[in-house]
């Protein structure tokens, strides 16, 4: 039995006889928080997700990512068992233009990265500049000496799916797909026609396959075809027309069948407006319709900003994370961001945390952050947040 609490108040920190006395039924009230009684599992969760301040026991195998397991003299119940995986997702990762140095900037939370099973994350910019920049100067155009930076600081697979992509040209992004392709680190999300960006990225790690499916809804990037280089694409809302049917059903197919060949689905879209903390309800949208096609984890990126987090049934889905590093510091929102740390057991996803930082003056080196600067962080996370994960 543990004792779980709100998805957006800080993880409990608990003594084994504090442990014992809630789980025993001593108390009613633990720091001003309600302890539920009496109820079934699914209800004692389910008032746990309605209300921040209130407090359950139920079975350790009941837990899932919707609720907060409390850690007992230090040990988390599923982080710290030995089956547990440990995937960390970060956002929008841009180290060239104004990012004086790729390697400093990611050393900060390279050992970090380097701890977790898998990690992963959306790479904005080419590996190539052999062609002419299509987006000026916000053409992204990096080498293929970006990767063993991307490889030290952890990064077992990246995101092609994006709209910087194909920032100059479709050499440059051929030759980015094929460096990746020759490296330790996975891509997917773009290639050389449509079936090569519908490829997922499958990678497996304690005993459980891990298949990652990209895709770019703000253009920019060419779509790609049956002949033709891109990414795989969904034109949507509000960058690139409305929701088009055609579009979705591919990337839907992409999803079912990655499905087939993985045991955890996870989706990486690069959607939504810049600057905002609020998703476009077609975010919502089909980010509903990807879990119902067998995503277990939906995180998108592009807005630069963090934004909320929504759940499917058992299946988060994160808007955006914000920037992971990229040379933005016109503005406070866009020098911050969270990590996604995901654990799963076998093939179930039990437990998300989210995990503030914040970029470094200059550096853009992210680094993580506490107290009352992972709070402001975090609130703009759950203020637009709904269902469990909404601080009411």
């Amino acid at each position: 039995m543990v004792v779980v609490g709100h998805a957006t108040r800080p993880q409990l920190d608990l003594t084994r006889a504090q442990a014992r006395r809630l789980i025993s039924g001593q108390v009613a009230r633990w720091h001003g928080l309600r302890v539920v009684r009496g109820l079934s599992t699914p209800r004692a969760i389910d008032a746990v997700e309605r209300n921040p301040r209130t407090l359950a026991v139920v079975p350790l195998r009941s837990v899932g990512p919707t609720v907060v397991a409390a850690r007992v003299n230090g040990v988390d119940p599923i982080r710290d068992r030995a089956d547990a995986v440990r995937l960390l997702v970060v956002g929008d990762v841009m180290l060239t233009r104004g990012v004086p140095d790729a390697a400093a900037a990611l050393a900060p939370m390279a050992r970090f990265l380097r701890q977790a099973d898998l990690t992963v994350g959306n790479l904005e910019s080419t590996l190539s500049t052999r062609g002419t920049p299509t987006q000026g100067s916000d053409s992204f155009g990096g080498g293929p000496d970006l990767i063993p930076p991307l490889r030290r600081a952890g990064f077992d697979a990246v995101s092609l799916g994006n709209n910087h992509a194909g920032d100059y040209g479709e050499t440059a992004l051929l030759d980015s797909v094929r460096a990746l392709a020759n490296s330790s680190i996975e891509p997917f999300g773009a290639g050389e026609n449509t079936a090569s960006a519908s490829r997922p990225a499958v990678v497996e790690r304690g005993g459980v396959r891990f298949g990652f499916v990209g895709f770019n809804a703000i253009g920019e990037t060419p779509m790609a075809g049956p002949e033709a280089p891109g990414a795989l694409s969904l034109r949507m809302p509000p960058r690139t027309g409305p929701l088009a049917q055609s579009d979705m059903d591919s990337v839907l197919r992409v999803v079912r069948r990655t499905a087939r060949q993985a045991d955890v689905v996870v989706v990486l879209p690069h959607w939504g407006t810049q600057y905002t903390h609020r998703p476009e309800p077609v975010q919502r949208r089909v980010g509903r319709a990807l879990a119902r096609a067998g995503a277990d984890l939906v995180v998108g990126g592009h807005p630069h900003w963090v934004q909320g987090v929504d759940a499917v049934g058992d299946v988060p889905l994160l808007h955006s994370l914000g920037n992971f590093v990229f040379d933005m510091d016109f503005m406070e929102q866009t020098m911050e961001g969270v990590v996604l740390e995901a654990t799963f057991r076998s093939e179930r996803l039990r437990a998300v945390r989210l995990l503030p930082y914040r970029m470094d003056n200059g550096s853009f080196a992210p680094r993580r952050v506490a107290g009352a600067a992972a709070t402001r962080v975090l609130d703009d996370v759950w203020s637009t947040s709904t269902g469990p994960f909404a601080a009411r």
